[in-house]
């Protein structure tokens, strides 16, 4: 008799239909099985709110987990930064497959770089994380840009700029690239002056707990080194408080001598949505070898920015 299909829960916009297409594919190959997806509507996909007013955290995640905890799915596939730090009981993180791109990307009109956009430019964005560091960032190179609160999916954003109501519009560049939309960017915004979303580009495939056989065959997806360095990401967003609509920013990555990568770098940002000012900050340790040891890196680099006064710096927060 032949195993039944498993079933992964994904949320209906095409970007999640695409992450998850990938996902169904590698786990058929992985497990021999088919796999099924089940579309699932959460409350951040039908909401017109801006996400920092409807809470951010776990907006786009609570009707998948509450499927998996009902049992009408098997398994479920998030983007990383749309999870909250909190642990969900019942639930395991099964898996983070090989990070995407986790820059963030420009869609500007007459193929404009940030660098050339007009005085005053208006630059659309959702993420009070991405107007902190745009104001600060044009701030600091004496541009003069206005940043637009936006949400909606990834055709509704570039269409702001395409009928001329936005200059540009702020995206991440693994969701266009997952859409095979990437030849639209105009400027990939370099790290060293934009900060992802903690976990940006990431995927997390979660399943229930108690099937210890699904979670251990899914685990074949995991890449440790993305495991390793969204952990730390993440760490350091919970010891700072912050839910996932706060102006909060990190990246963690490998530096490598040679091919042997031996030093982790974990780089932190927080800032007033304005960029009038902001708290940025970076810790270099080894490679964390343990769950505890990413954890910590994040934790350390939070206590670090908080004793610069990052707290102060991220308004109301949603506890």
């Amino acid at each position: 008799m032949t195993e039944r299909a498993l079933r992964l829960g994904t949320r209906r916009s095409k970007l999640a239909m695409a992450q998850s297409g990938h996902v169904a594919e590698a786990v058929r190959r992985l497990t021999g099985r088919a796999v099924e997806l089940v579309e699932i509507t959460t409350y951040g996909d039908v909401s017109r709110e801006h996400l920092a007013q409807i809470g951010g955290t776990g907006v786009f995640v609570a009707a998948l987990r509450d499927a998996l905890l009902r049992g009408d799915v098997d398994f479920a596939v998030h983007s990383l930064k749309d999870l909250p730090t909190t642990p969900h009981e019942g639930l395991t993180l099964a898996a983070t497959p090989k990070r995407e791109d986790p820059r963030d990307a420009l869609v500007a009109r007459d193929g404009l770089t940030f660098h050339e956009l007009p005085d005053g430019a208006r630059v659309g964005t959702g993420s009070p994380r991405r107007m902190a560091q745009l104001n600060a960032y044009a701030r600091s190179h004496g541009l003069r840009i206005e940043t637009v609160p936006i949400r909606g999916n990834v055709d509704t954003r570039i269409g702001y700029v395409r009928n001329g109501e936005l200059d540009a519009v702020v995206l991440a560049a693994a969701g266009l690239h997952r859409i095979g939309r990437i030849d639209e960017v105009t400027d990939f915004l370099s790290v060293d002056f934009v900060l992802p979303a903690p976990g940006q580009g990431a995927l997390a495939i979660e399943c229930s707990a108690a099937d210890a056989d699904l979670a251990a065959a899914l685990g074949g997806l995991d890449d440790p080194h993305t495991r390793a360095a969204v952990t730390a990401e993440r760490s350091l967003l919970a010891a700072l408080e912050a839910g996932c609509s706060a102006p909060v920013g990190a990246l963690a990555d490998l530096l490598a001598d040679g091919q042997d990568a031996t030093e982790m770098r974990l780089r932190g940002v927080v800032g007033t949505t304005d960029g009038s000012a902001l708290v940025q900050l970076s810790t270099t340790g080894p490679v964390p070898t343990s769950h505890g040891d990413a954890i910590a890196l994040g934790r350390e680099l939070a206590s670090e920015m908080l004793a610069k006064g990052a707290a102060g710096l991220m308004g109301e927060r949603a506890l």
